[in-house]
């Protein structure tokens, strides 16, 4: 008999919060006539948090757990080549390149600061590629947000994380990814998606992604072999 309540609360409690949602919510739901009713109901009391600075803007945590503030502001200094980041990390990630180039690699920003509406067009170009390749819109969906952020959740749009490559023509991706992956921490920079992270992070293996967290962090994640989230978490 306690079992038979607990489990009717339980059915009362999820249906109170489908009806707090209310339309307005329901309505922004992307759902797919193939998904089940368990997958269209996780969607619907699908709650996130709101990252916050409460350690410096340097180590805002953003992640699938943790979306970016409405009202985050930022001012941003552009690259040579078009790419903007935040002013802010300017200084440091202009050395990390220059004392790279001293030492024969050639690099640049392939990617800095995106919009909310950049990072939603480049996920649905991804869908749509996989959709081609004759995934179904869920499966479709799901794959490509394993390589894509979804918006509000991208560090690119925070303007401190940057897509570094390799000019082929003089440099290997190996040689820059691997000079980055051991020197990246003296500027300031982080590996932040590594291999053996994938678990914590919900993000497979970027090796070009690098994200500013300050020359401290920065010395501390890469001597303990962590990544943000670990880090973020031994802070609290």
């Amino acid at each position: 008999m306690r079992y038979r309540r607990k489990h009717k609360g339980k059915i009362l409690i999820i249906i109170l919060l489908i009806a707090i949602l209310g339309y307005s919510a329901v309505a922004n739901i992307k759902t797919n006539l193939n998904d089940s009713p368990i997958t269209v109901l996780q969607n619907l009391i699908d709650i996130h948090s709101t990252a916050d600075t409460d350690h410096g803007w340097n180590l805002i945590l953003v992640n699938r757990d943790y979306y970016i503030p409405k009202d985050y502001e930022v001012e941003l200094t552009e690259l040579s080549n078009g790419e903007k980041v935040d002013s802010r990390i300017y200084p440091d990630l202009q050395e990390m390149f220059d004392d790279a180039r001293a030492e024969g690699f050639q690099l640049f920003v392939a990617d800095g600061y995106r919009t909310e509406e950049t990072q939603q067009r480049i996920l649905d170009e991804k869908i749509e590629a996989y959709k081609y390749e004759g995934y179904s819109d869920s499966e479709a969906e799901k794959k490509a947000k394993e390589w894509v952020a979804i918006p509000g959740t991208s560090e690119h749009q925070l303007g401190i994380a940057v897509d570094i490559n390799a000019d082929t023509t003089r440099s290997s991706s190996d040689e820059v990814y691997n000079w980055l992956a051991q020197n990246s921490y003296k500027y300031g920079f982080i590996k932040r998606y590594p291999s053996d992270k994938t678990e914590i992070t919900g993000v497979i293996n970027e090796p070009w992604h690098y994200r500013y967290v300050g020359r401290r962090a920065a010395q501390e994640i890469y001597s303990q072999g962590i990544c943000l989230e670990e880090y973020i978490q031994g802070l609290e």
